[in-house]
């Protein structure tokens, strides 16, 4: 599966998959972002010190952090995760040559310029750290992540309710790959219905999840009582039937467990998403994607990116932020 030649790609944002790029024979330059940047053509090269073959955003949920990118004379790939969150990444993505999008049910939105076979499902990925580990169980029920008034109120009410039900709860944030492993299962709340990380990340751990129906391609992926139980969304007694079910069958809870993990290992680890991507470059005409994108990037700024441009340009505060939106904008 090696590629014959080493392309080189400026890795921009959260690395993911890098490494699963850099065993497949890429050659990765990683471009950390940190606060608020962006990054013209001329700063990726000096960064990377040299013409990359590919530039790749993966998704840090900030104001873009590439300016112009519709000109830039390279293969360039967006993964993008928190459509839920961001309207504007469809209109932002059209200035891509291959757009991974996290959340199935949200594909259409990006539909305008990509064609179909350069816009992908793209589920969440594991990191290689993300391992089953045996330890004594401490809790029957655990859910790990923040809860805020503010920031999280419905997940807040749902885990108030659960308490009601399950004495056993216990709700805390910290290292999931130390917590998980202590629950004979773990919790997952999906707030804005999305197809989370927690999910693969609780089962490349190696635990009984127990989670909300969601879209976005679960029960492509996962069948239900299989790899995972699920319960009605926002519904604490179905959550706690479902949970009674497990605890009160040990070998059944296990063998989810294990079948889920099973899973995770044959087809969802960060090689498995790196094959994705490789496999698409390799079969597409990148040259005249990248000449056809160039050739269209007037009509891509006027059309889609410029109003993303202008609008962040007046959003943000930092002065030369806004010079560097406003100049993308009118290019």
């Amino acid at each position: 599966m090696n590629i014959k030649k080493n392309k080189t790609i400026a890795w921009i944002g959260n690395t993911f998959f890098r490494t699963g790029m850099d065993q497949l024979g890429y050659e990765t330059t990683h471009i950390p972002i940190r606060g608020q940047q962006v990054f013209t053509w001329d700063d990726i090269l000096e960064k990377t010190g040299s013409v990359p073959d590919i530039v790749l955003y993966a998704d840090r949920s900030i104001a873009p952090p590439l300016a112009g990118v519709e000109s830039f004379p390279c293969l360039t790939v967006f993964y993008c995760i928190d459509t839920h969150i961001h309207s504007w990444y469809p209109l932002y993505a059209q200035g891509f040559d291959i757009c991974l999008v996290s959340l199935k049910d949200h594909l259409d939105l990006f539909t305008p310029r990509l064609p179909e076979s350069r816009l992908i499902w793209f589920p969440p990925v594991v990191m290689d750290n993300d391992i089953p580990v045996q330890m004594e169980k401490e809790w029957d029920l655990l859910f790990v992540g923040k809860v805020d008034p503010e920031l999280t109120p419905e997940r807040m009410f749902f885990l108030d309710q659960v308490a009601k039900l399950v004495p056993d709860l216990h709700v805390t944030q910290g290292e999931y790959r130390k917590l998980f492993p202590k629950a004979k299962v773990v919790l997952n709340i999906a707030e804005r219905g999305d197809l989370n990380f927690r999910v693969f990340e609780a089962l490349a751990c190696g635990s009984c999840l127990l989670t909300p129906y969601i879209e976005h391609g679960l029960n492509d992926i996962f069948k239900d009582g299989v790899h995972l139980v699920t319960y009605k969304p926002n519904d604490a007694p179905d959550l706690v039937e479902k949970l009674q079910g497990l605890l009160n069958d040990d070998e059944r809870r296990i063998r989810i467990a294990k079948q889920g993990n099973d899973l995770i290992e044959s087809s969802h680890r960060i090689i498995h998403r790196a094959g994705i991507l490789h496999n698409l470059i390799i079969d597409m005409d990148t040259e005249k994607a990248v000449s056809d994108r160039l050739s269209a990037a007037p009509t891509l700024r006027k059309s889609f990116m410029k109003s993303i441009y202008l609008h962040w340009a007046e959003a943000i505060d930092d002065n030369k932020l806004k010079s560097i939106y406003l100049k993308a904008a009118k290019d």
